[in-house]
This record gives structure tokens, C-alpha cells and sequence, in this order.
């Protein structure tokens, strides 16, 4: 029985074939039917990956064929090869769902199509490529960013992004706060340096990273005034350390900071709402305030003349995590600060909600819909 892989590279030189003997080093004779003489046979090396008779490993997969709604994600067998040099093969164990996730699935940020979305996973490394050696068969990794692809049973990895996971830390937790976490604590550590006496403005204070925020900056010593949404997510926001609430369909939360600070505007906001209170966030600022844009689940904020900035000194960011992490070191650095903080007990990641992989699609209209507090992670169906 010839294999699927001899078939594809036999039918990609046009070839009708007739198997006329095995040899040994992945070798087989096979006859052109067009040629008269058997005794011509043609040789074809075959690559190593091809020599074994069985079919290419399959594993499920969610897969994006165009940009849209939640229905366009379709669960899928997709084929998944050996790691190579540099690589590991890692059986996911808990996939973290970011609002990344919906940007590039409804097209706001582009990617070539079709895909598998995702930038966040736990699980065990099945199988390293030549050249691994920070990693090993049955360690616990996370990693968050790219390559692209988390949304599936298992994937292909660089190793020089896989990070060790400390043994006390559960599956859906790591995987919660992979991005979310590491985000923070960029906001936090290195954007804008929050420190005792600071007041600071976080919206969306009940979500994945507003959650982590407000526990952070807490702990950090600094006041903390966050927006929601429900009543239920005021309860959970004060739970995770925020002094002043503001219910964001009920009150301005414009004037509720102003009135909070006594007219004197807070040291930095937060903000990963964009539209819709971008303008209203610059307002709140004190002088020399910094604006850190990360995110923008009602939409991009208009454009911003340079002028407003002036009028109090302000500064405004658009930060990614991606640049923050960009070498070893600082991945190492932040991953390492973030599970030691968990482990202490500083941080409480709230993994509220999960769904099977086959529910992606329900977990993105969840999250799109606002019915979601903290983290939402997709457990891997099999």
C-alpha cells in the first residue's frame, strides 16, 4: 500500500505508477504505464517523512476560511507534521480567548486566510526537532503570541517562545493569563510605572485584563477607580481591588472621576474600550498623564489632533505586548514575574468561563456580547 505522502509527490510529477519493488533508504522503483519497456524502471527518493506507510497524524482544529461572525469558525481535522529544527510539538491542554482573537477574525487586523486563530496555550510537549534544548518530551509549557494557531488539539512551536509552567499553576489558569497577565504587566511594569500615591483609571476593570489590573495596582499601593458594566461586575471589581466604581450605562464616568479626584485627574488610564471612551479618557487625565490605548472592543478611537494633547502635556500610547516581550530575556522576565505573583498569592486570575473547542464560536459572541467576566478558555475537546 503506497502512503498518502508517495502519492502527493508521485502525482505532483504527473506520474501513473506501478510499484515494481521496495528497496531499503525510503527507496521505490515504480514503472511509467506510458513505457513499454518494465525493464526502465525510474527511481524516486523519497524524503525521510515519507517513509513510513501510515497517514499523516490529524488533529482538530478551529479554522477561519473568511472574515466575519463567530459562525465563520468551522471545526476541523487539519494535518499536523513532525517539529523541526528549533521546534517542539505540543498537545494543548487549555487555550486562552483574547479579544486579539476577534480583531483578526472579523478583519480588523489582517492575516492571510484561512487560519487558526489563537495566541495563548498551556500544554505538554509531545516531540522536540533537532537542536532543542531548554525543552523536553512531557514538560508543562505556555506561550502567548505568534505563531498564530493556539485554537487547536495540538500545534507546532517555536521553542525560543515556550516558557516553563511551575507545576502549582493549573492548566486554564496559565493559559488565562499568558497574554492577559503578561499584558499587565507591561501596563503596570513598564509602560507607564505604577507606585504608591497614584491614582489610576481602568475600563472594562470586571474583563481579563482589567481584572489582573486592579488586583496589580492594588497591590502596588495605588488608587484604583474602575468601570463596568452590571452591578455583578461592580461586585467583582471591588472584590479584586478597586476603591472608587463607576457603572458606566448608569453615571458619566467623566464627571464621577473628576468628582473622585477632587478635579485633579488621575495619573494614567487604561483603556482597552477605544471609541467610545477614548475622548472622555483624555479628559481625565491630570497634567502630564499618560493615555495607554490597548485595545478597542467598541471600535478605533478617532483620530486625535496633536493639539489636544498640548493643553495639559499628555502622553498617549498605543503599546503591544509583542514589542515588550521581543527577546528572551524579557519574555523570561515577565512570564517569571507574572506565575510568581500568582503563586504568592498577589494575583487571583478569574477563570470564569470555559468552553469546549468545538464552542469557540459561542465563546466569541459571549465575549463580544459583554456577558463574560475574567478569562474565557476553550478546553480541547478530546
Amino acid at each position: 500500500m503506497i502512503s498518502s505522502c508517495w502519492s502527493r509527490i508521485l502525482l505532483k510529477h504527473s506520474l501513473s505508477i506501478i510499484p515494481y519493488r521496495f528497496t531499503g533508504s525510503n527507496e521505490l522503483k515504480f514503472l511509467r504505464v506510458t513505457d513499454s519497456s518494465p525493464k526502465r524502471a525510474s527511481r524516486l527518493i523519497l524524503p525521510r517523512a515519507c517513509s513510513s506507510v501510515s497517514a499523516p497524524a490529524m488533529v482538530k482544529a478551529i479554522r477561519v476560511h473568511s472574515t466575519g461572525g463567530p459562525e465563520v469558525m468551522k471545526l476541523e481535522e487539519v494535518e499536523i507534521g513532525e517539529p523541526k529544527e528549533g521546534e517542539i510539538r505540543v498537545k494543548n491542554k487549555a487555550i486562552g480567548v483574547n479579544f486579539i482573537d476577534v480583531y483578526f477574525r472579523t478583519g480588523l487586523y489582517e492575516t492571510a486566510l484561512p487560519y487558526t486563530p489563537g495566541m495563548e496555550a498551556v500544554g505538554v510537549v509531545m516531540a522536540v526537532g533537532s537542536g532543542v534544548t531548554k525543552r523536553k518530551v512531557g514538560d508543562v509549557v505556555a506561550y502567548a503570541g505568534r505563531p498564530m494557531g493556539s485554537y487547536a488539539e495540538e500545534q507546532i512551536l517555536p521553542e525560543s517562545i515556550a516558557v516553563p509552567v511551575p507545576s502549582s499553576i493549573d492548566y486554564s489558569v496559565a493559559a488565562s493569563v499568558m497574554l492577559k497577565g503578561m499584558t499587565a504587566h507591561m501596563l503596570l511594569r513598564r509602560v507607564f510605572k505604577v507606585e504608591r500615591g497614584h491614582t489610576i483609571l481602568v475600563h472594562a476593570a470586571a474583563g481579563g485584563v482589567g481584572s489582573l489590573l486592579c488586583q496589580w495596582a492594588n497591590a502596588l499601593g495605588a488608587t484604583v477607580i474602575g468601570t463596568v458594566s452590571t452591578e455583578e461586575k461592580a461586585a467583582q471589581a471591588t472584590q479584586d481591588g478597586c476603591h472608587h466604581i463607576v457603572l458606566s450605562k448608569k453615571e458619566d464616568f467623566v464627571t464621577r472621576v473628576n468628582e473622585i479626584t477632587a478635579g485633579k485627574g488621575v495619573n494614567v488610564v487604561y483603556d482597552s474600550v477605544g471609541k467610545d471612551t477614548f475622548k472622555g479618557s483624555l479628559s481625565c487625565l491630570k497634567t502630564r498623564g499618560y493615555m495607554v490605548c490597548f485595545g478597542q472592543s467598541s471600535g478605533p478611537p478617532d483620530p486625535v489632533p496633536l493639539t489636544d494633547l498640548f493643553t495639559k502635556s499628555l502622553f498617549l500610547t498605543r503599546p503591544s505586548v509583542f514589542h515588550y516581550t521581543a527577546t528572551r530575556e524579557e519574555l523570561l522576565e515577565a512570564s517569571g514575574e507574572l506565575f510568581a505573583s500568582i503563586e504568592s498569592g498577589m494575583l487571583r486570575p478569574r477563570v470564569n468561563h470555559t468552553y469546549r473547542l468545538s464552542e469557540a464560536g459561542r465563546a466569541h459572541a459571549d465575549l463580544e456580547a459583554r456577558k463574560t467576566t475574567g478569562s474565557v478558555v476553550l478546553i480541547p475537546d478530546c
